[in-house]
C-alpha cells in the first residue's frame, strides 16, 4: 500500500501519480481518474481530466490488451517494448477480421493523414476517414482492432476528450520527446520501477502485469535483482525495493478503490488482499461489481456509486460484519464525495 502511493505521501498531480506508477489500468475511465486523485492531495475529478486532456499523460492500449495512462516521456520505450507481444496475442483477432498486413497500412496511411497538423479526431470521424479510404469499417471490431493496432504501432493516441467522446491524436505530435530505449535497457526499466512500485511482488506478478513472456520477466528480474531486497514467505519468492515499513499501529484504515487499480491489478496472486470465499463473490457478482472495499488492505465488500443533482450516493456491500472500528473507518472513507464534488449519501448493508 505504501509503494503503491495508497498510503504514506501523497503527490500533488495526476501526471506524478502516473510517472510513479509507469503505467495504470484505464479501460474504466471514472474509476481510472478516482485511482489517480486517490493518490494525491486536494484532486477533483475535474482537475484530473484537465491535466489528461492537455496531454501531460495519454491513455493508449500498452501491456496487456486493454488502455493504460502511460507519461509522455515514457510512452514510446514501453510501447517498443510490449506491443510485439499484444500483437501476438492480437493476432487471432487480426486474421478473424481480414486486418492483414497491407490492409493495416493503408489503414495507418489514411489514419495518419487525417490527423496530421494536430487535429484530434473522434472514433466515429475517424471512421468516415477510413471509409473514404476504401477500408471497410462497417464491423465495429474490426475499428476497435484498427485504432489498437495504430495505438500498438505508435501512431495515434489519446487526444483531449470532446465532451464524453474520446479523441485520437498523432503520438508524434501528442508526445514529441518521448523516450526511446534499446530493449535491452527498457526491459531493465520495467522491471525496476515495477518492484519498487508494487513490491514485495513475485516474478509471475511481474509477468502477470506486464504481458511480457516468462522469460523476458524473468531477466528483467535478474538484471534488477541486485538493487532489491528479496524474501520467502510461503514457498514464494518476493522482492521489493528498500526498507520494509514498519508494523501500523492504530485504528482500521478504509480505501474505496476501483476494480481496476493498481493495488488490484498489478498482481497474478492476490491471496493476500481477498480471501478466496471472497474471490468467487467477487467473481460471481460479474458485472454488478462495480468497486471494492479494501480495510487494512484487504477487501471486505465492494462499493457503488449514484450521482444525482443534490448529492454522491455511496452504497457499500460488506462481505462480513465490521466492526465499530471498521464501520468507523469505512464511514470516514468519503474522499471520493470530494473528488467528485458535493454531499455525500452512504449506505451500508451486509451481503
Amino acid at each position: 500500500m505504501r509503494n503503491l502511493r495508497l498510503e504514506g505521501r501523497p503527490l500533488k498531480r495526476a501526471v506524478g501519480v502516473v510517472r510513479w506508477l509507469v503505467a495504470s489500468q484505464a479501460q474504466e475511465f471514472a474509476g481510472a481518474k478516482w485511482a489517480l486523485g486517490l493518490r494525491m492531495s486536494g484532486a477533483t475529478d475535474a482537475g484530473v481530466e484537465r491535466e489528461f486532456d492537455a496531454g501531460a499523460f495519454l491513455r493508449t492500449h500498452v501491456m496487456r490488451p486493454t488502455w493504460h495512462f502511460v507519461c509522455q516521456e515514457d510512452i514510446r520505450w514501453i510501447l517498443a517494448l510490449t506491443a510485439p507481444r499484444v500483437n501476438a496475442m492480437n493476432a487471432h483477432q487480426y486474421r478473424e477480421l481480414a486486418l492483414d498486413a497491407s490492409t493495416l497500412r493503408k489503414a495507418h496511411a489514411a489514419l495518419g493523414k487525417t490527423l496530421e497538423g494536430g487535429r484530434q479526431l473522434t472514433r466515429h470521424e475517424l471512421r468516415e476517414a477510413l471509409a473514404r479510404a476504401r477500408i471497410d469499417v462497417a464491423d465495429g471490431r474490426r475499428m476497435a482492432y484498427i485504432l489498437m493496432h495504430a495505438e500498438l504501432d505508435a501512431l495515434v493516441c489519446s487526444g483531449a476528450r470532446r465532451g464524453k467522446q474520446f479523441t485520437y491524436a498523432l503520438l508524434d505530435e501528442r508526445a514529441p520527446r518521448a523516450r526511446r530505449l534499446s530493449r535491452a535497457d527498457a526491459l531493465v526499466e520495467l522491471a525496476g520501477r515495477y518492484f519498487t512500485t508494487r513490491g514485495p511482488a513475485t516474478v509471475r506478478d511481474f509477468a502477470k502485469w506486464s504481458g511480457l513472456a516468462a522469460t523476458d520477466a524473468r531477466a528483467g528480474l535478474e538484471a534488477v535483482a541486485s538493487r532489491l531486497r528479496r524474501e520467502v514467505v510461503g514457498g514464494q519468492t518476493y522482492w521489493a525495493a528498500g526498507s520494509p515499513p514498519r508494523a501500523r499501529r492504530g485504528p482500521p484504515i478504509a480505501h474505496l478503490v476501483s476494480i481496476y487499480d493498481e493495488y488490484v491489478s498489478s498482481y497474478k496472486d492476490r491471496s493476500a488482499i481477498a480471501s478466496a470465499e471472497d474471490g468467487k463473490r467477487l467473481v460471481g457478482m460479474g458485472n454488478a461489481l462495480g468497486y471494492l472495499v479494501l480495510v487494512d488492505g484487504r477487501i471486505a465488500g465492494a462499493w457503488r456509486r449514484t450521482l444525482t443533482p443534490q448529492a454522491v450516493r455511496i452504497q457499500l456491500t460488506a462481505f462480513r460484519k465490521l466492526n465499530r472500528g471498521e464501520q468507523r473507518a469505512v464511514a470516514a472513507a468519503t474522499r471520493f464525495t470530494r473528488f467528485i464534488g458535493g454531499e455525500h449519501v452512504m449506505d451500508l448493508r451486509l451481503a
